[in-house]
């Protein structure tokens, strides 16, 4: 590991010393852009020099550094939804300019589905990246009038769920816990509130919400199908505002404001469901039925070089019906993050985190008949990273990470008449740390590179017990040959990997390009789940020296046009994805509360293939996207499925969204969303046995996913009524009315089998069905309130 360590730290040192040697011989104009009427920084704003006609973007800070020779230039700030500002800048020394950019006065707010330059798609080096502004995420059609996130990239090419009430989401191939989902930095590792139907991203606090699905940059890893780059606000540091809303299911609150004017800001942002409430006249006893969450940050700007950030999230969900049974699950995160300029080009972000989730089920009459049961994963983190702006064509990144894990497989107490079983098993300990380095450069005006590697290493650690297992045929659990005994941090195994990225951009002329990528990811803990889909009590667990760490390779092409002054643009991209190492599970596995798990695993590699379009309008009245997949899964394990190729739980061919936003006057305006996806496969008995009058299924080919579920289909509507707008009041407010599934399709989530409870006559067989089960079978109607002052 040293070795390695300082191989990898010396490669990024020789490189920035060489690119700070080849800049010295020019000046450099850096800074802030902000929102002027909040104090937000804007992430990806443009500062463009006119007279190169090149420039550069704000990067996840707000920060921009332009490095030029010495000269007059005519420096052009712009973000959608803001007025240009026009800056004459006399370069003779180093210059640090920040910009405060006024909202733009509109007729009607037009719909937009990137808060980024018109034809950055085009002219960027990035590929299968989408990014969502929270004006367009609130305006989606949503179930019960919520803004909702998680399910509003879903709309996305290449993003998919299993179904209604499914947490988390799927990205070209991958299982769910291959998404990277990140809060201010910090890791969630549930992201839904009621069991998928909410996310818990509460719509008020954040800004920014930005989808890797590949061509991953060299400064993110951990996961193997995709980042979710989730940023909140800081809060408006001009003057204190209230905003939120009271919906059909719950209400939310945030309250902003500055600490100190201009240097000092906060936001406090709440929100809490209220079923428990409204079902109390019908529920007797204690019972509490609700989610909740909490949102803080706030930041304070020492001098034009320092500033901290301190931000935090609480949420949990509760299903408790009174004494008797209980359910809970939650998660926990705490960022603190200080931005430093050590030089004109030289910018520095170090963010410490600690991230949290766990879950607790009990159930039992009384004190002396009981069970209790809790599980979960912590983390710690630190992550250094540096970006220096060599010039505006030229951007080197690198920096570190190193995280602690902590995983509690299960701590679980029984009391039996009063006698106590304890059956917890031992937490797992793993260190994981990685070094980076990514240099973004444009060879030419038409061709752009961003490439970069990464070395990750995860070391298992005690305290506890490491087994190892020995042989068995494939399929069948494996035994125990031996045990160790590991004091605390100490080594058990190690794994380690290199992970190459490179993103490639031919400009072919100023309204087309085509770009490619490759990326290796690496994933060094695992979700063990054999459900349908995620579920809260899911178990998390490191690589350890009887499970390898997941390993993905993914190369992708992409063709990028726009239309009619950027009015329309198209992105079509096919891409190929190989995996290694994927966990999957003997046939009768005991996941839950077994101390030799590890013993019914099986590992085998995977493969997804496919073709994404997107076609956008983005300008005018009528504004939206089509988003189309046609795509393919499979997994391949040794011991299922005759060793052959079968497609995953999540494989689903075709996948079609239709958005639509109107605005039809101030007042007044109307989207909507059609979803259409191919049912997903599931495992069905292909002939049974009769004995003593019950059915006994059977799948005769022991085949993997032999059928699909019906396809899924779903047709969303909503209006949104603005306040009368009067110059006097400071109340701002607006109604959202809506419908979800309105033609009422009862859309399959799974299918199952059962057999009558009737004892049939002599020679008679009892009768059997298939039984679909849907989360939702009506349509849903629902209005909200919003309101700002």
């Amino acid at each position: 590991m040293k070795i390695w360590f300082i191989k990898s730290a010396l490669v990024v040192v020789l490189m920035c010393f060489s690119a700070i040697i080849c800049a010295q011989s020019k000046y450099t104009v850096n800074g802030y852009i902000t929102d002027g009427n909040t104090g937000e920084t804007l992430i990806g704003a443009t500062a463009y020099v006119q007279e190169l006609d090149d420039g550069n973007i704000s990067n996840e800070y707000g920060f921009y550094a332009l490095s030029l020779p010495e000269g007059s230039y005519t420096i052009i700030f712009s973000y959608v939804g803001f007025d240009d500002q026009i800056e004459k800048v006399e370069l003779n020394a180093d210059i640090q300019l920040d910009i405060e950019l006024s909202l733009a006065p509109t007729e009607i707010e037009e719909v937009v589905v990137v808060s980024e330059a018109d034809d950055r798609n085009v002219k960027n080096v990035e590929m299968s990246v989408n990014k969502l502004n929270m004006a367009t995420i609130s305006k989606i059609p949503s179930l019960l009038g919520e803004v909702e996130i998680l399910r509003s990239i879903q709309l996305l090419p290449g993003v998919s769920t299993v179904g209604e009430g499914a947490s988390g989401f799927n990205v070209r191939g991958g299982s769910i816990d291959q998404n990277l989902v990140l809060l201010d930095e910090a890791p969630v590792y549930n992201s839904s509130h009621l069991f998928g139907f909410f996310s818990v991203f509460n719509p008020d606090a954040v800004k920014d919400v930005k989808l890797y699905k590949g061509g991953i940059p060299s400064r993110y890893g951990g996961r193997l199908s995709s980042i979710l780059d989730v940023r909140m606000r800081e809060g408006n540091n001009k003057k204190m505002s209230f905003n939120g809303g009271i919906g059909t299911i719950f209400s939310r609150l945030a309250v902003e404001g500055p600490l100190v004017k201009d240097k000092a800001s906060f936001i406090v942002a709440g929100r809490r469901s209220y079923i428990d409430v409204l079902a109390a006249p019908f529920l007797e006893g204690d019972n509490k039925l609700n989610f909740y969450d909490l949102t803080i940050k706030t930041n304070y700007k020492f001098d034009s070089k320092n500033q901290l950030f301190l931000s935090g999230y609480l949420g949990r969900d509760n299903f408790v019906f009174g004494e008797s049974a209980g359910f809970n699950w939650g998660n926990s995160t705490f960022t603190l993050r200080w931005n430093h300029l050590f030089n004109e080009r030289l910018f520095a972000n170090v963010s410490a985190y600690f991230s949290d989730y766990d879950y607790q089920l009990q159930f039992g009459e009384d004190a002396i008949n009981r069970f209790d049961w809790d599980a979960g994963i912590k983390n710690y983190s630190l992550k250094p990273s540096f970006t220096y702006f060599i010039s505006p064509n030229n951007m080197l990144r690198f920096g570190g990470q190193a995280i602690i894990y902590q995983f509690a497989p299960g701590n679980a107490v029984g009391v039996s008449v009063g006698e106590t079983s304890d059956i917890s098993l031992d937490d797992k300990y793993g260190i994981e740390g990685a070094l980076y380095f990514e240099n973004e450069i444009d060879i030419s005006p038409n061709l752009s590179l961003n490439y970069g590697i990464r070395y990750s290493l995860f070391n298992y650690t005690g305290e506890g017990l490491a087994y190892e297992y020995g042989q068995a045929p494939a399929g069948e659990r494996r035994p125990v040959t031996s045990e160790a005994s590991f004091d605390q941090w100490e080594k058990i195994s190690s794994a380690s990997n290199l992970e190459p990225r490179l993103s490639v951009k031919l400009q072919l002329n100023e309204s087309s390009s085509i770009k490619a990528s490759y990326n290796r990811m690496a994933q060094y803990i695992h979700l063990i789940s054999n459900t349908t889909a995620s579920t809260p009590v899911d178990l998390w667990t490191p690589s350890t020296n009887n499970i390898d760490p997941q390993i993905a390779d993914q190369i992708a092409l992409g063709y990028f046009r726009n239309f009619k002054d950027n009015t329309f643009v198209l992105s079509l991209e096919t891409y190929y994805k190989k995996m290694q190492n994927l966990v999957d599970y003997i046939d009768g596995a005991d996941l839950l509360l077994n101390e030799f798990l590890e013993g019914d695993l099986l590992v085998g590699e995977g493969r997804a293939y496919g073709v994404e379009l997107m076609v956008k309008k983005e300008k005018g009245k009528f504004t939206g996207w089509l988003s189309y997949t046609l795509a393919s899964t499979e997994r391949r394990v040794n011991g299922i499925n005759g060793n052959q190729w079968y497609p995953s739980r999540f494989d689903q061919t075709h996948n079609l969204s239709l958005t639509a936003f109107y605005d039809l006057n101030k007042r007044w305006s109307f989207s909507s969303n059609f979803s259409f996806i191919t049912g997903t496969p599931a495992t069905f008995p292909t002939s049974r046995f009769e004995q003593l009058g019950y059915v006994i299924p059977y799948n005769a080919s022991e085949t993997r996913n032999n059928v699909r579920i019906p396809d899924y289909h779903r047709f969303d509507i909503s209006a949104t009524l603005q306040g009368k707008k009067n110059a006097m009041r400071k109340w701002q407010s607006y109604w959202v009315f809506s419908v979800y599934n309105i033609y009422s399709r009862r859309n399959a989530f799974s299918i199952f089998f059962r057999q009558s409870e009737e004892i049939p006559s002599a020679l008679q067989s009892r009768s059997t069905e298939a039984v679909q089960l849907s989360v939702v079978g009506s349509f849903i109607p629902a209005v909200s309130y919003n309101f700002k002052f």
